[in-house]
This record gives structure tokens, sequence and C-alpha cells, in this order.
């Protein structure tokens, strides 16, 4: 474990890359041999505007890895934050309880209020808009979603004291995971269930991107199941009944062109409405 984090403390840059690019390739091979939904679609043209987002994400990200790596620093030197607070851990724990405690307050619970907050939901809402979710739907954020969910991870690393290896391997983690609950798998249902009592399955993740509430409005785990198990945002629908995207953006000619999902923030708001 301390190999572990030793390497992630300093984890090289081509490195990251890898395991995006890695990740991303594993699943789209996957996805070929084992889809979820067999609707065609043309998963090239379907990938660009993806790809777009995710490169826009590196490039948002670059510049403000330095502050959250003087904030680690900092919080490590003073001490300060909740794996700082409490009792000496077993080091195998201390990870444990940080890469949960990320999870929370990195990850579930920005992703919970830019449904709840409408201008964050219109910046959110391009993550949405894909009728043809597969793992390269993981990585579609726009800018402003990046710098947002960067704000989240930086008032995380200062509430729980988060070392720089730990949101590291939280980050590495989370790119792996969120690619394999995006990606346009089908896997055993026995397994898939199971699967969901720990780390966010492909059918439980699937049931978020369902076009209409209160479906969307669920499951917004990112790694761990255990925040939507635990605040009751925990949700159920058959695979075969979803239906990708968002009912107030039906236009599927709009959801691959990367200069209408740039300036789906600023639109008019409409109000969703609940399956019947």
């Amino acid at each position: 474990m301390e190999n572990l984090l030793n390497y992630f403390e300093t984890i090289p840059s081509h490195h990251r890359a890898v395991i995006i690019v890695g990740g991303l390739t594993f699943f789209w091979v996957v996805e070929g041999i084992m889809p979820l939904f067999g609707k065609p679609y043309k998963k090239w043209k379907h990938a660009i505007p993806n790809i777009f987002f995710t490169i826009t994400t590196i490039i948002v990200n670059l510049p403000l890895a330095f502050v959250l790596l003087k904030s680690s620093d900092w919080v490590t030197a003073n001490g300060f934050g909740i794996l700082n607070w409490l009792p000496e851990l077993p080091l195998w724990l201390y990870v444990v309880v940080g890469l949960f405690l990320m999870d929370l307050v990195g990850a579930y619970l920005p992703h919970l209020v830019e449904h709840k907050v409408k201008p964050l939901w219109m910046v959110h809402l391009v993550h949405h808009t894909d009728h043809n979710v597969d793992t390269t739907t993981a990585n579609r954020h726009h800018p402003l979603e990046s710098v947002i969910r960067y704000v989240f991870t930086l008032i995380g690393v200062f509430v729980i004291g988060a070392p720089i290896a730990l949101v590291m391997l939280y980050q590495s983690m989370s790119v792996i995971a969120t690619q394999f609950n995006h990606a346009n798998i089908k896997l055993p249902k026995k397994l898939d269930n199971i699967l969901s009592y720990v780390i966010v399955s492909p059918d439980m993740h699937k049931v978020h991107h369902h076009y209409r509430l209160p479906y969307t409005d669920s499951n917004y785990g990112n790694i761990f199941s255990v925040w939507d198990r635990l605040f009751g945002t925990f949700m159920k629908l058959d695979p075969d009944k979803i239906i990708y995207g968002v009912d107030v953006f039906p236009d599927e000619t709009k959801n691959g062109n990367i200069v209408e999902l740039l300036k789906q923030p600023f639109q008019k708001y409409d109000k969703p409405t609940l399956d019947p």
C-alpha cells in the first residue's frame, strides 16, 4: 500500500494519459463484444464531441493541478482535515476511508448539487444530452463543469485533509470507474446487482441517464454506491425501459454538435417532466 501511494504521489502526466486512453480503448472493445443495447449508431461519429470534451477537461485541469498540489501539501503539513484529526489508522484503512470521503465530497455531492441548482444543471445538461451512452460519455463534460468539479475537489482536499497521493489515486480510480459504468456493456444481471452493492455498476448508472424524472435525479454515485443507498437516491429501472437523453433536449442532431453543446449552459431553462 505504501508503494502504491508513493507511486501516485509523483505519478507522471503521461501515465495518467495512459489510464484515460487505455480505459477508453479497453471498454470500447468490450462494448463491441457484449453490448447492452443493440441499437445501431455510428460509434466514431458519436465519439467526436465526447472526445472533444475529454480534451477540454484535460486542458482545464492542467493549470489547476498546481493549486491542488499546493493545497494538499498545506493540509498535510498543517495537520488539517478529517483524516488528520482521526486517531492513527492502519495505512490500508486510512486509504479506504480517504477514498470513500473523496467520493462523497468530490463526486457524489457536486453531482447532486448540479441536478438541484438550475444554473449548474444547465451546465451539467451537456453530459445528459447523449442519446447513445457508451464509455466515451464518461468524459462528456462542458468546460465550465470541469471548473465546478475542480472547486468541489479542492474543497474536498481541505475538508478531508487529503494528501496528493490519495487525490491522484482517487482520480485515477474515478476515470476507470466512470468509463466502466457508462460503457454500453451487458453484464449478467446477478453479477451487476451484486456489484451495485459496492460500486456503481453499468445497469445502476444507466438509470441515471433515463430521459425523465425521477430517474434522472437518482444514482449520483461515482465509484461507490453506498452514498446513494445511504441518502435515499438509489433507484432501479429495467434496462429495456431506459431511454437515453433528456426530455427537454430531444433533438438528436444537436446532441453531436459541439458548438450547440458549448452554448447549452446559456440557453433557456426548461422544466423537466415526471415519468408517468
